[in-house]
């Protein structure tokens, strides 16, 4: 088997603003295996200042990796400190053994099948994020999902407040993702203003790492709270069984590129759902490629509620692909071919 990966910045089409600051392009490195005349592709999304493998030394232990893989020397395991290489790595394992195809998990997302998603609502000015909303809506999305926490709390109250006048709580679903914005002294009286425009629920409201105060807050808290930067660097079962025994949250969010192998995440799922907790999926601003697998790994579960998997459409030099997002929903369209040129074309 030969092995190569290469670096690959993919550019917003929009300054994309959260409370950590704004994004304008997001690198993302590609792995490629070749083996009997097929190429498996997969994707390490490490997230620059997020990913707990965002080190110094990143590429070095990607190489490293694929030499092993060369050597016929690898296991998954190995890589429990370093999830997004280790996704990136099993994608390509998974798309080699079925062919080279772009096929990760063979289900019925492929074939058709949509999976419903939420419209996400970028920081900004409130006019900006007001025209963002109601393009949204326009578009199909029954849930959106709005950063928070880097512009005037009033503003983003005003926000709430106009979608509620025109839309309850049954026709559209609000979401809010707060990225650890509030400290833990306000968090609570935030929490409950943001309650009385009848929420689904709102993602790390306080910086992660702080268990006690997260679980008094889930435990006072009128807004549903689901927990998302809390899982990362949480590799081991027993660490998983103690933050949710602690937080104990209404929700988790499981980035796959931030959590490691695609295992981990089901390790997370029957967790949670052992506990009465719910979960949902996003991507982690991956390109088509781990959206691809990222998306047919959530096909595998069956899911109902929205998931967090519309981001493909941010970026100007995307890989082109059959995803496409219709009235809400991510789907696959089997009339339409990947366009790998670019990516086949590194060596």
């Amino acid at each position: 088997m030969k092995a190569h990966h290469f670096p690959y910045d993919l550019i917003f089409k929009q300054p994309a603003g959260t409370s950590r600051g704004t994004l304008y392009e997001k690198r993302s490195w590609f792995v490629i295996l070749e083996e009997d005349g097929k190429i498996g592709l997969g994707e390490c999304g490490v997230f620059k200042g997020l990913s707990c493998d965002d080190r110094n030394d990143y590429e070095a232990k990607l190489s490293k990796t694929l030499r092993s893989i060369e050597a016929e020397a690898f296991h998954l395991s190995t890589l429990e400190d370093w999830p997004s290489i280790a996704l990136g790595v099993e994608m390509a394992l998974r798309d080699l053994e079925h062919g080279g195809n772009m096929v990760i998990f063979n289900n019925d997302f492929r074939l058709g099948d949509s999976i419903p998603i939420n419209g996400l609502i970028w920081m900004g000015e409130r006019d900006d994020m007001l025209k963002q909303i109601e393009e949204k809506i326009s578009a199909g999305f029954d849930c959106v999902k709005l950063k928070i926490g880097a512009i005037d709390f009033e503003d983003e109250i005003y926000l709430l407040k106009h979608i509620r006048r025109e839309y309850t709580a049954r026709d559209i679903e609000i979401r809010v993702d707060a990225n650890g914005a509030f400290t833990p002294k306000m968090a609570l009286e935030k929490l409950k203003r943001l309650s009385a425009y009848q929420l689904h629920s709102i993602e790390q409201p306080i910086i992660a790492g702080q268990w006690d105060h997260m679980a008094k807050l889930c435990e006072k808290s009128p807004l549903d709270i689901a927990l998302d930067e809390e899982l990362i660097g949480i590799h081991y079962i027993e660490e998983k069984k103690k933050l949710l025994d602690t937080i104990k949250p209404k929700y988790i969010i499981l980035k796959p590129s931030l959590l490691g192998t695609f295992s981990s995440c089901d390790e997370w799922c029957e967790l949670a759902t052992d506990r009465g907790i719910g979960w949902w999926a996003t991507s982690a601003l991956e390109s088509n490629i781990g959206l691809n697998a990222i998306a047919q790994w959530t096909a595998e579960k069956k899911v109902k509620r929205p998931q967090g998997l519309g981001t493909g459409g941010l970026y100007t030099n995307n890989i082109p692909s059959p995803l496409k997002v219709l009235r809400g929903h991510l789907r696959h369209d089997p009339s339409e071919k990947w366009d790998l040129q670019l990516v086949h074309g590194v060596k």
